[in-house]
């Protein structure tokens, strides 16, 4: 029986939950019992949901929130959530409405209140958002979309790997309810910035993430950071990185960073209840 909180890993947009595998074992290694569950409409394998991805059509961030949040009740205890990119933003806002200990949300999609929208940002979002059908139905990346979007740091051929072995379509509904935040009154992708939050947050960012920019990173960063609890909020800076760092052969940095920043600020932390 481990000492440590659970964790629950959370996959971002194109990318399937199973692609946590080696996080999972490296926070077993820790003494973290981890698992990676995926959205709403994922199938147990990359295989199986790039053959039949209708079940993910029209599925937005609420519902991937409550998803989560359900699975979280199961549990009957808060853990601790880390997610990448769309992961991100549901990560924190677990946390916000205190279905959370503690989270860590990697180069996390942009949360409503961010003002900038930098040009590799949008160039990413294109395939989906260059088509206003696509909100409804679920979108797959071409090689050279991934390349740009995720691999821009690395070689054609690990680029091309990542892609071939992790890559499924995803919805285009969250990225158009991210891309409209800031001019909706109930947007999803709000998060309460003023909602008493059980435990810390982690936010980082990589230098060359074309598809969640540091700027953006780091806008949301000053968000937090109006509020009195600021100091439960950190920021972290991956150089050199681009939005692959979860995945690409770097990826252990990444993965004991996080570790070790859990090590010094959620093991002495209050444990919180789910909601």
């Amino acid at each position: 029986m481990t000492s440590h909180p659970p964790v629950i890993l959370i996959h971002g947009l194109w990318i399937h939950s199973a692609a946590w595998k080696p996080w999972i074992e490296r926070f077993s290694e820790h003494g973290y019992e981890a698992t990676a569950p995926g959205w709403p409409g994922d199938l147990d394998s990359v295989e199986a949901t790039r053959a039949d991805a209708w079940g993910l059509n029209d599925v937005g961030i609420e519902a991937i929130c409550h998803h989560y949040a359900d699975l979280i009740d199961a549990m009957g205890t808060a853990p601790i959530v880390v997610g990448h990119s769309f992961g991100g933003l549901i990560a924190q806002e677990l946390l916000a409405n205190g279905f959370a200990r503690a989270a860590v949300a990697i180069d996390p999609a942009p949360v409503k209140g961010v003002k900038h929208v930098p040009f590799t940002q949008l160039k990413s979002g294109f395939p989906v958002l260059g088509n206003p059908a696509n909100r409804h139905r679920t979108v797959a990346l071409t090689a050279v979309q991934f390349k740009y979007s995720f691999g821009n740091m690395l070689t054609d051929e690990e680029s091309q790997a990542l892609f071939d072995e992790w890559t499924i379509p995803g919805p285009g509904r969250p990225l158009f309810e991210d891309a409209g935040a800031n001019f909706s009154r109930r947007s999803a992708a709000t998060v309460d910035f003023s909602h008493a939050r059980p435990g810390p947050l982690l936010l980082t960012s990589g230098t060359v993430d074309h598809t969640v920019p540091q700027v953006v990173t780091e806008d949301v960063y000053r968000l937090y950071g109006k509020q009195p609890d600021a100091g439960q909020v950190e920021l972290r800076i991956f150089e050199g990185r681009g939005h692959s760092l979860t995945i690409d052969h770097g990826w252990q940095e990444v993965a004991d960073a996080v570790l070790g920043w859990l090590d010094e600020r959620v093991a002495v932390a209050p444990a919180g209840a789910a909601a």
